[in-house]
């Protein structure tokens, strides 16, 4: 199989403070993978760090064997909501546009063929009619579409998404993961950073266990279990109640 995603002795630290420790593992291509942990964890972080938004101490990140700069025009990124800012005088459209932007060119503008695409990519999410809309004006489930419609616009081999679930409706969340699993029905590889446990065994086909370090990656039932997922939330019982954790 090919080997989407390659990390090797990742550490990340802020202000001294190692936020990743020697974190492992391969993502083959085409997989759909959850990253969950307990709060502080360092999801986030690991995913910045891959993605170069952020300063590694050290570790080798690879996509398709190649650096992240070689293959980053085929890599889109979900940020968190909470990440962005929302009254920044911006359409819906215009944000989408955004991600033609890497097979465009620099200094270059979307044209007639980019802006048909754009709309192609709302229609796929459901707001093709809120395409003038300034994003502030959007809840918190259309924001969320209208990022997956910009990364959808790249035309991405891999999507990384950043707690998409977070403060949005039932509806936006079954669009996003229907949407996701085409995707990888596609061929696709999706990483997303993931919180809510009780939906992890049907969202995904493996699952990254982060506390810092890496605790376990494999398949659901793997990690979703008892003694497993006690290493990790070891001081938050309750997230093992409310998942579907195995004896």
């Amino acid at each position: 199989m090919v080997q989407a995603i390659t990390v090797r002795e990742l550490y990340v630290s802020y202000f001294g403070n190692e936020v990743v420790s020697d974190v492992s593992f391969s993502i083959e291509k085409g997989s759909m993978v959850g990253i969950i942990g307990p709060n502080g964890a360092g999801k986030s972080t690991l995913i910045k760090a891959m993605l170069g938004l952020i300063p590694k101490d050290k570790g080798d990140i690879r996509f398709y064997g190649k650096e992240t700069n070689e293959v980053r025009k085929q890599i889109a990124y979900v940020p968190q909501r909470s990440q962005i800012d929302w009254t920044f005088p911006i359409t819906v459209m215009d944000t989408v546009l955004i991600g033609t932007y890497p097979s465009v060119g620099l200094f270059k503008f979307p044209k007639k063929k980019e802006k048909a695409w754009a709309l192609e990519c709302l229609k796929k999410v459901g707001l093709e009619g809120f395409r003038d809309r300034q994003i502030g004006e959007l809840s918190g489930g259309q924001q969320q579409r209208v990022f997956l419609a910009r990364a959808l616009a790249q035309k991405p081999e891999l999507l990384l998404l950043d707690e998409p679930f977070v403060g949005i409706d039932v509806a936006s969340e079954e669009t996003i993961i229907h949407i996701l699993k085409e995707l990888q029905m596609q061929d696709k590889t999706i990483v997303v950073v993931h919180h809510d446990l009780s939906k992890a065994n049907t969202y995904f086909d493996q699952l990254i266990l982060l506390n810092k370090e890496l605790i376990k990656f494999g398949a659901v039932e793997e990690v979703l279990n008892r003694e497993v997922m006690s290493k990790a939330y070891a001081h938050q019982l309750q997230f093992l109640e409310k998942a579907e954790v195995t004896a």
